[in-house]
């Protein structure tokens, strides 16, 4: 769809339109201007890599330089719609003062994450190996993942923080979900993808 990875599909689903959005390590921008075309949105993106900065900007999409490890002073309590994360929980120094923030300046925060606690990860660790698959690429001394999480700790640290998890969706390498994602969500469910809120 339109340049989208598969998870960016996922989540444009959840954006009604005309919504106010701000992404989050928004990349090329793909995404936000998916949203902009075709669901009417407005908003920013937010980013620190110099050459994904000129993407956007080539596509018309607003962006802003910054390290989201500083926070998101720049913006006042509900300001937008949706804050949207996409694979980049996972590498900052603080997430959960990022998720906290998120849910300041949002009325809803969608986030994803590769998920530490799915069975090919955890087979590798028990034969001795940090984790190296489709959505972990990186060996263990070139990673830009500093913080590795299950879909269980996600939801502990959410609960911890006051957040309401609105909708949680799991899928496999290749953005398919099956049955026993359902019911085994940790162990078989390869990323995650949550809408949710503060309480």
């Amino acid at each position: 769809m339109n340049g989208l990875r598969e998870d960016q599909v996922l989540i444009a689903e959840w954006i009604t339109a005309g919504s106010r959005i701000l992404d989050l390590g928004c990349g090329d921008g793909a995404l936000i201007d998916f949203l902009q075309r075709e669901r009417q949105a407005t908003g920013y993106g937010v980013e620190i890599d110099p050459a994904n900065i000129i993407k956007c900007l080539a596509a018309g999409v607003n962006v802003i330089h910054s390290d989201l490890d500083r926070g998101l002073s720049d913006f006042d309590d509900n300001s937008f719609d949706y804050v949207i994360m996409t694979q980049t929980l996972q590498a900052m120094r603080y997430p959960h003062l990022v998720v906290r923030e998120m849910l300041r300046v949002g009325r809803e925060g969608i986030v994803t994450f590769p998920n530490f606690g799915h069975w090919k990860c955890r087979l590798q660790i028990a034969l001795g190996k940090m984790p190296v698959t489709k959505h972990l690429p990186h060996t263990w001394f070139n990673t830009p993942n500093i913080h590795m999480c299950t879909i269980r700790d996600f939801e502990e640290l959410c609960a911890l923080e006051g957040v309401e998890m609105l909708e949680r969706r799991t899928v496999d390498a290749d953005h398919h979900t099956a049955f026993g994602m359902r019911w085994l969500p940790n162990l078989l469910g390869e990323i995650a993808l949550y809408r949710c809120r503060r309480r």
